[in-house]
């Protein structure tokens, strides 16, 4: 005689298979962070650029200086899967007269290693450093991932100028929403919390943002403008995504008027369409979730 039905029994295993789909979830995405997090690329090209090295962290890293010799400079920090060999021609028409350092992260392009957050950030430092040992003045500018490098350097170095584009407050938070159901504060090893360096940048700051960003969620983004003690300049370009708002002309004349400008001046937005004000932050500013 067969055995009746069990409800309870049926429960009990749905609930093992649903909790062991969950574990082994939550352990494929922490060995997996690291390709989540950084999508490197071999070198495709040598561009046409003077090729130099700085002394890394861990070893030599390989870059370009785009319009060598000016007497200013920019150390540009690229997004999470950016080839900076494509940027040469790009940096060489936008800022003509400023010595633009490009150096891939450790593990991008020509350069060897495994990316992770405090190697980049030590990596960085020592970039700017290099740049620093040539010119007199650098801005630094970030693009997405680069973002959180480039706010990094702007709290631990004199940087005159600082462009933010796409930027995020952290990695954990956008993690947290998109991941939610795991413990991902417990999960994340780089977490690129670019709030905490904010009002500790005296620079200047510029942030460009995308009207249609699909990876960065503007909230984000205004998350980390609100812990900025001086009140940013903020463009958005409308009709954008994440990963082509560069490919505006305002985009372009932003960055251009913003270094240009008098240093002593408050930045300020472009006159351009989708120029805002800043959102200001609460007095303390909350922490981020």
């Amino acid at each position: 005689m067969a055995r009746p039905i069990s409800l309870k029994r049926i429960a009990t295993r749905i609930l093992k298979v649903v909790a062991l789909a969950y574990v082994a979830i939550a352990v494929l995405l922490y060995l997996m962070q690291g390709s989540i997090t950084y999508h490197p690329s071999p070198l495709q090209f040598e561009p046409d650029a003077q090729a130099l090295t700085v002394a890394g962290r861990t070893g030599p890293l390989r870059g370009w200086v785009v319009n060598p010799g000016k007497p200013e400079a920019v150390v540009y920090f690229g997004g999470n899967g950016e080839r900076l060999e494509y940027d040469v021609d790009m940096f060489r028409a936008l800022l003509p007269d400023r010595s633009v350092y490009l150096v891939p992260f450790r593990g991008y392009g020509p350069n060897k290693g495994t990316p992770s957050e405090p190697g980049i950030e030590a990596d960085a430092l020592a970039v700017f450093d290099f740049a620093h040992s040539q010119h007199a003045k650098i801005a630094v500018v970030g693009r997405s991932l680069g973002t959180g490098v480039a706010t990094y350097v702007a709290a631990h170095r004199p940087v005159e100028r600082l462009v933010l584009v796409t930027p995020y407050d952290s990695i954990l938070n956008i993690a947290r929403d998109r991941y939610g159901i795991f413990p991902v504060s417990w999960m994340l090893r780089d977490r690129y919390e670019s709030w905490r360096n904010a009002d500790s940048i005296k620079a200047p700051t510029l942030v460009l943002l995308a009207s249609n960003d699909n990876a960065v969620p503007r909230a984000n983004s205004d998350a980390l403008i609100a812990h900025f003690g001086t009140r940013p300049g903020i463009v958005v370009i409308e009709h954008a995504d994440h990963n082509n708002l560069s490919n505006s002309p305002f985009y372009r004349e932003a960055i251009q008027d913003f270094l240009d400008a008098d240093a002593r001046l408050s930045p300020r937005p472009s006159s351009g369409p989708g120029a805002e004000p800043a959102p200001q932050p609460t007095s303390p500013p909350a922490p981020p979730r």
